[in-house]
């Protein structure tokens, strides 16, 4: 049998299993919502108001009768170009789960909206235990990751592709936002290791699942996200500092080029300086004097061109 009711005071959207199970959804919690969970359920004053803070790290609370499990994970914002978290707040018990997030984690929506529409898919997911219907839903969330780690993989291939071949600072601007990103994305997915190894190590009387077997299963995906994020951050060290020192190799060449170049005005510079002089100088040009103007540029080629053949001679250029 399900039901499924959204209230006068609060949003929370429920549908229920059998008469057995029942999945209490919540999206922007606010304290009308608080104040319903508080008032049906009995939960923790600290547990409630973790709800309502911006920010809270990912977390295991052990209430006896129900857990408080906060976990965080990754949504990506197109605008910014940057993964940012998402807090999901779950309370979870012997016959109930409770779940509250901003709204924009879609696998949890999906999955609520299959469980409430659709017969077979709600017997499927609650017809076993509320600790089965927690298995899916982490399970769901933790595979969403891996569509945002191929996408940092993939921008990575095409830096790779592009660093010798474009300017310096597109491909600079290229690499610090994968980086900033990567940054982001492994603050996220570090902390919910170790809650979700805890939930496969710590036996909770209210969890009917074997929880090595089904929570072993999802720490061991959250591992190799890591992993892949690990992976992810060497290449792109690499990566800047390959930038690096292609910047600095091409500083390099300009500045060789440029000093080149000073190096060969130097001596027609001074030569012009000297005969620039207001004084008698000896060969000094006089007005009409197109002979000695000849010699003195003839030096100056001269001079040039010698500085050059040594130039060559000692492969600088």
């Amino acid at each position: 049998m399900q039901l499924t009711n959204e209230t006068d005071s609060c949003n929370i959207n429920s549908v229920c299993c059998n008469g057995k199970l029942t999945w209490h959804y919540i999206e922007k919690a606010t304290e009308r919502e608080v104040k319903y969970l508080a008032d049906n359920f009995h939960f923790h004053t600290m547990a409630l108001d973790d709800m309502l803070s911006r920010v809270q790290r990912p977390k295991i609370d052990d209430y006896d009768t129900y857990l408080f499990i906060v976990l965080h994970f990754p949504v990506f914002d197109k605008a910014n170009r940057v993964t940012t978290p998402s807090e999901l707040d779950i309370f979870i018990g012997e016959n109930f789960l409770v779940t509250s997030h901003k709204g924009d984690l879609k696998p949890l929506s999906k999955l609520f909206n299959e469980c409430m529409l659709d017969e077979e898919l709600r017997q499927k997911y609650m017809g076993r235990s509320a600790s089965y219907l927690f298995y899916q839903l982490l399970d769901r969330l933790v595979y969403y990751c891996f569509p945002i780690l191929d996408r940092i993989e993939d921008n990575i291939d095409k830096i790779e592709d592009l660093i010798f071949a474009r300017a310096v600072p597109e491909t600079v601007r290229e690499i610090s936002m994968i980086r900033r990103d990567l940054i982001s994305f492994r603050r996220i997915v570090h902390p919910q290791i170790s809650v979700l190894e805890e939930l496969e190590k710590e036996k909770y009387p209210f969890f009917k699942e074997d929880q090595d077997v089904y929570f072993g299963d999802t720490a061991d995906h959250i591992r190799k996200i890591w992993d892949g994020l690990e992976d992810c951050k060497e290449v792109v060290d690499g990566l800047a500092d390959t930038s690096n020192w292609l910047t600095s190799h091409r500083i390099q060449e300009v500045m060789r080029v440029l000093t080149i170049v000073m190096a060969l005005m130097a001596p027609p510079t001074l030569i012009a300086s000297i005969y620039g002089m207001n004084i008698h100088l000896p060969g000094g040009i006089t007005s009409g004097d197109s002979l000695t103007f000849a010699l003195v540029i003839g030096f100056m080629v001269v001079t040039a061109g010698a500085m050059l053949w040594y130039f060559h001679r000692k492969h600088w250029i």
